[in-house]
C-alpha cells in the first residue's frame, strides 16, 4: 500500500494583487508557515505562473520548482479548471464564462474555445517538464442547461452532446498521453461530467483512454446526496487527484437539493471548511491508503461562513491528522508461525 502525500493546498483561491497572495514565493512562504507539503498551482493565473513559459522552457520549470523548494514545497499539479470549462460552453453560459479567457478573444466562442485547447495542451507539456504525472481540469459542457429532463429531450440529445464532447478532448487526451500525464477531471455540478454515469458515457466515446481520469472531490457528492465512499471503489483505478474539501447537505421543508436560487449561505447543501461538514474523512482517507492512491492530498478551501485563512490554517493539520501511515507488515504477525508447508497440509487433514 502506499502512503498518500500532504498536506497541500490549491492556490486558487487565495491568489491576490496583495502580499503574501500576489508571488508564488511570498504565497509559498505563507502556505509553508501553515504547514503545508505541497501546492496545486492554478495555471492561469498570472501572478503565480507563466504557462505559456512552462510549457516550453525546461529552465523556467525548474527555477518554479527551486521557488517552492526553498520553502520546502512541492508541485502536486497544475490547474486549467477554468480552460477546461472553456474547451465546451453551451451558449446560454457564453457571458459568464467569456471572463476566463483572454480578452482578446472574448465575444468570440469560436477563438475562445480554440485558446482554450491550446491552454490545456501547453498544460500537459508543462507538466511533464515539471515532473508531473496528473493534471487537474474541468471537462467543460454542452448538456448541462438540460439536465432535469423537463420538458423532455428530444431523442439523441444527450447522446450526441456526449459525442461532441468526446471529440473536443480526445487531441487533448492525446497530447497528455504523449506526455506521460493523466488529466483528471473534476467531477461537478455545472460540468458534463458531474457524476459516474456521466464519467462514463465520456470514457465510453473515447475508447477506455487511458489519459482520461478523476479528480475526486467528496464535497461535489454530498450536494448530490451521491455515495461519496461506494464512488471511491468503483472507479478507484482512475481517480489521480484528490481535492479535500467538506460541505453538508441539510435539506427543509422549503428547499432540497436544487438549493432555490438561494445564496451558498442559505443553500441546504453548501460547501464548509474541513471539519465543519458532514464528509466522513476517516473513511475516505482509509479507502485512499487501501486502493494505493498515489497522489497528494489537496485542500480546496471554499466555505460559506469561515473566512478563508482561517480555513487555510486549520486545513494542513487537519489534513496531516487523517493522513495514514501505511503499515508494512501485519498487525499479528507477532504471533506468526512461518512458513511450513507440511503443517499446512496437515492443517488441511492431507496426510501425504
Amino acid at each position: 500500500m502506499k502512503t498518500i502525500k500532504g498536506p497541500a493546498i490549491f492556490l486558487a483561491q487565495f491568489a491576490g494583487d496583495t502580499a503574501p497572495f500576489n508571488s508564488l514565493d511570498s504565497i509559498g512562504r505563507w502556505v509553508a508557515g501553515l504547514g503545508y507539503k505541497g501546492v496545486q498551482i492554478p495555471s492561469w493565473d498570472a501572478r503565480l505562473f507563466d504557462l505559456a513559459k512552462a510549457a516550453d522552457s525546461q529552465n523556467y520549470c525548474d527555477e518554479v520548482k527551486g521557488t517552492l523548494a526553498a520553502h520546502g514545497l512541492s508541485i502536486t499539479e497544475l490547474s486549467t479548471h477554468l480552460q477546461g470549462q472553456l474547451v465546451a460552453v453551451h451558449p446560454a453560459y457564453d457571458a459568464q464564462f467569456d471572463a476566463f479567457a483572454a480578452p482578446e478573444v472574448r465575444g468570440n466562442p469560436t477563438a475562445r474555445q480554440a485558446w482554450a485547447v491550446d491552454q490545456v495542451k501547453m498544460a500537459a507539456r508543462a507538466s511533464q517538464r515539471l515532473g508531473l504525472t496528473a493534471h487537474a481540469t474541468f471537462s467543460g459542457a454542452l448538456a448541462w442547461p438540460y439536465v432535469y429532463p423537463w420538458p423532455q429531450r428530444p431523442a439523441g440529445l444527450v447522446e450526441d452532446a456526449f459525442d461532441e464532447l468526446a471529440r473536443r478532448w480526445k487531441p487533448i487526451l492525446d497530447v497528455f498521453e504523449d506526455n506521460g500525464v493523466d488529466a483528471a477531471f473534476e467531477i461537478h455540478p455545472g460540468e458534463d461530467l458531474h457524476d459516474g454515469v456521466t464519467f462514463e458515457m465520456f470514457l465510453d466515446r473515447l475508447g477506455g483512454h487511458a489519459r482520461a481520469n478523476i479528480l475526486y472531490d467528496p464535497s461535489h457528492f454530498v450536494l448530490q446526496q451521491l455515495d461519496y465512499l461506494a464512488f471511491i471503489d468503483i472507479y478507484r483505478d482512475r481517480i489521480k487527484c484528490f481535492h479535500v474539501k467538506d460541505a453538508e447537505f441539510r435539506s427543509t421543508g422549503r428547499s432540497g437539493v436544487y438549493g432555490g436560487y438561494q445564496s451558498w449561505a442559505d443553500r441546504p447543501g453548501r460547501f464548509r471548511s474541513l471539519g465543519d461538514g458532514q464528509v466522513d474523512f476517516p473513511a475516505i482517507f482509509s479507502k485512499m491508503a487501501h486502493n494505493d492512491f498515489p497522489g497528494w492530498a489537496v485542500l480546496e478551501w471554499e466555505c460559506a461562513l469561515k473566512h478563508p485563512e482561517i480555513g487555510a490554517a486549520q486545513g494542513a493539520p487537519f489534513i496531516a491528522r487523517h493522513m495514514i501511515e501505511v503499515t508494512e507488515h501485519a498487525f499479528d504477525d507477532f504471533a506468526a508461525g512461518g512458513a511450513d508447508r507440511a503443517l499446512n497440509r496437515r492443517m488441511m487433514g492431507l496426510n501425504d
